[in-house]
């Protein structure tokens, strides 16, 4: 699969980093890569099992928990099975973990700042932070905020402790307010998410999603200058083919179904998401899985956090930096799934 001509296999090893080795080392035929120092893997199933080779069939060693955090020394191609991801994690003096149950992320503690007036996006920037109904410690938390979700932060308080926490905004219940640990997330800034490209026109953009191959690919005229693993949607709820555009964009939204007391999912801060239909059918960064390559969604065309940001970027129509979407039939990117 063609990639940009400027980026070296250093530069493409670095930018896959964080969940996109699936689709990097058999790209270019490694068995193992050294990750950055300081990375760790959050366990995001409910168990996983830890081996002493990367292979289901190896010895297992130990049982693994939900939102166990360890380090995370070296990426393995192992195998031969799952034939989708064939990808595992060395722990750090443990063993080995299937990728799929694993996701990528780092401790980057933030100096807490004043919020602007209206409210501006942050993300979590450690593996796990628990949120509040309000700024202490001594009642139950509303929710867990994981690594890589976007939340819409509108007020910065200093509790009697001098402990600071930011205010979150909930975006699919308005009445719904809750407090993290400011230092443990970060405001973002415009960088973060200026356009991608901004010079194509809009008609050279386009992306594709083949649902056999799980992979969505992004074009300017017919070159490809991206692609990433995902997992689409699966069985009754399968990915729809045919041509959509990505008329509504939103940098973060709540994701759920049924009521708070007895959720069929209630996924807060789903970052970077890019619709394509009227029912909910998205692009969207995922952190309740890392096993892309096969299709296990409601649907959406999950990918890495990395991966949706960067397709939210590329993308029209654009969300100004400060707004909460963006929604225009006449100006999305086209998308084309088959």
């Amino acid at each position: 699969m063609p990639f940009p001509s400027s980026l070296s296999r250093r530069d493409f090893l670095k930018l896959t980093g964080l969940g996109l080795l699936g689709l990097a080392l058999p790209a270019f035929g490694l068995r193992q890569t050294s990750l950055k120092k300081g990375l760790q893997g959050r366990i995001v199933f409910e168990r996983v099992n830890l081996y002493n080779a990367p292979a289901f069939t190896a010895k297992r060693l130990k049982t693994l928990w939900r939102d166990e955090v360890f380090p995370l020394s070296a990426a393995v191609i192992g195998g031969p099975k799952p034939a989708y991801n064939r990808v595992w994690y060395l722990l750090e003096g443990l063993g080995y973990v299937h990728s799929g149950g694993v996701q990528p992320v780092e401790v980057r503690l933030n100096q807490p700042q004043t919020v602007p007036e209206g409210g501006i996006l942050a993300e979590v920037t450690v593996p796990y932070t628990d949120a509040y109904s309000a700024p202490l410690r001594t009642r139950s938390p509303e929710y867990r905020l994981y690594y890589a979700t976007v939340h819409w932060v509108t007020g910065l308080v200093t509790d009697k402790q001098g402990e600071t926490w930011y205010r979150i905004q909930d975006d699919k219940w308005d009445w719904l307010v809750y407090y993290a640990p400011a230092r443990h997330l970060r405001l973002l800034t415009p960088a973060d998410v200026a356009p991608l490209s901004p010079h194509v026109p809009r008609e050279e953009k386009h992306l594709r999603v083949d649902l056999a191959r799980q992979i969505v690919t992004a074009y300017e005229g017919r070159r490809a200058v991206f692609a990433a693993k995902a997992a689409t949607g699966m069985g009754y709820y399968g990915t729809p083919t045919g041509t959509f555009s990505t008329y509504h964009k939103r940098p973060y939204r709540h994701m759920a179904a049924g009521n708070r007391a007895a959720p069929q999912f209630d996924l807060p801060g789903v970052p970077w998401v890019c619709y394509i239909t009227e029912v909910g059918v998205s692009f969207h960064g995922t952190y309740w899985h890392n096993d892309f390559g096969k299709p296990r969604s409601h649907g959406c065309i999950n990918l890495s956090p990395m991966a949706a940001r960067w397709i939210y970027r590329w993308t029209t129509p654009v969300v100004p930096f400060g707004a909460q979407y963006a929604y225009k039939k006449d100006l999305g990117t086209r998308v084309e799934i088959h």
